[in-house]
């Protein structure tokens, strides 16, 4: 049993957590509290030494705790449980999706840089990138998963970037068309434009996938990005994000994040720790219910389009890269309504089961209507380069009875 390498869904118990500090409570306490005493003045001064990387901490030397802005029981634990599911060497916790996303794009991008990103990606990432980036004077450059390595590159170079890009940013599944970006192509990239003054680095937006069916690390990715409010947290009560990586990368994101102060408080990180007990549970089931609910739409008369991954043939151009990165087609579900924005609206308002909100990822089914909420803010011209037509329907799929969630759909389609 000392020799026993255990699966991450057996770990979420217990790692990181001693019992015999919390008076032997078997789960983990919320540590309410804004500071920490120290045992001695020089313990206070190693511990600052190492929390402002004035030193690097000593083998077997713990983190010590000063001030939940900088540490928690709470968020320490569950930084460490999710490091298992990515077997990322650090991982940060912060208040939402979105403050994980621009804590890392401000620690890597200064004025003058570029962001190469992927087209789809969420609106809210869509909004940071071509709204705020460049009151900033970071500017971006979209990319679509029909262009190759090749391609991406001759297009830099062709815009006279060369010089300037410093991030490629890859959200995959994209949200909401499920497209595929082959993350082999995103790190051919980021090393034509490195050199040994500038590193390029790769971030990946893994939020569809959750740290079960996907792991960018292990196809060379840099960082990974997660809004935890969705599958992570799964039970929409709270608002998360999360990043993870390799320990030099992580310095300067957990560095930035101490003096934006952007972290998840430990009643966040309680919730989180909580979740991650069932998450592969949850995940499983949820993506079982997808097939059957995919299938479902796949053959409905009022029903065109219907992305979902499980549907791509060896003949797809995007088989191959569902095959190398992802080990399930995911519970995540577009589809397009015959006839357009009113049609759609009609079979969303009569949705019974299904609850019209958008966040995905949670136990609840979720409906919404990209083109005019998540993906609003897009530009038209996007929109239709992307196919977020005013057709487009997202199904988040819960763990509700499978037969349940088709009737629901079903029923709401024969109204339109």
């Amino acid at each position: 049993m000392q020799n026993r390498q255990f699966h991450p869904e057996s770990l979420m118990m217990t790692f990181g957590y001693k019992p015999e500090l919390s008076e032997g409570a078997v789960k983990c306490p919320i540590f309410q509290t804004s500071t920490f005493v120290f045992k001695t003045a020089e313990e206070g001064k190693a511990f600052f030494q190492v929390a402002y990387g004035q030193r690097e901490k000593q083998p077997n030397e713990e983190l010590g705790l000063i001030y939940s802005r900088l540490n928690n029981p709470d968020l320490q634990i569950l930084e460490e449980r999710l490091c298992l599911w990515d077997e990322a060497e650090e991982c940060a916790v912060f208040e939402s999706g979105m403050s994980a996303i621009s804590t890392v794009m401000l620690e890597f991008l200064r004025p003058g840089d570029v962001i190469l990103y992927s087209k789809p990606v969420y609106g809210g990432t869509d909004h940071f990138i071509n709204k705020v980036l460049p009151e900033y004077g970071i500017h971006g450059i979209g990319f679509t998963n029909s262009q190759s390595a090749e391609e991406v590159i001759q297009m830099v170079k062709d815009a006279g970037l060369a010089s300037k890009l410093k991030m490629v940013y890859v959200e995959t599944p994209a949200n909401p068309t499920n497209a595929l970006f082959d993350f082999g192509i995103c790190r051919e990239v980021a090393d034509n434009f490195s050199s040994a003054e500038k590193e390029v680095v790769v971030v990946a937006d893994n939020t569809y996938m959750g740290p079960l069916w996907q792991h960018p690390l292990k196809h060379g990715v840099d960082l990974v990005v997660y809004s935890a409010t969705k599958y992570i947290g799964g039970h929409s009560d709270l608002i998360a994000g999360a990043v993870l990586g390799k320990s030099k990368h992580m310095k300067r994101v957990r560095t930035l994040r101490t003096f934006l102060g952007n972290m998840a408080g430990p009643w966040t990180g309680w919730l989180l720790m909580r979740s991650l007990e069932t998450l592969k549970v949850r995940m499983t089931q949820q993506a079982r219910n997808a097939v059957e609910v995919a299938g479902f739409l796949k053959s409905h008369p009022k029903v065109g389009k219907v992305f979902y991954l499980g549907h791509l043939q060896p003949r797809d151009a995007q088989y191959d890269i569902f095959k190398k990165q992802l080990s399930c087609a995911g519970a995540m579900v577009s589809f397009e309504v015959k006839g357009g924005e009113a049609e759609a609206f009609v079979f969303l308002n009569h949705l019974r089961l299904i609850k019209l909100a958008v966040s995905l990822g949670s136990t609840e089914s979720l409906a919404e209507h990209p083109a005019t909420m998540t993906h609003c803010d897009v530009s038209e011209e996007d929109r239709k380069e992307m196919g977020i037509s005013e057709r487009l329907i997202r199904l988040s799929i819960g763990v509700e009875h499978h037969e349940d969630i088709i009737w629901d759909i079903s029923q709401a389609l024969e109204r339109v």
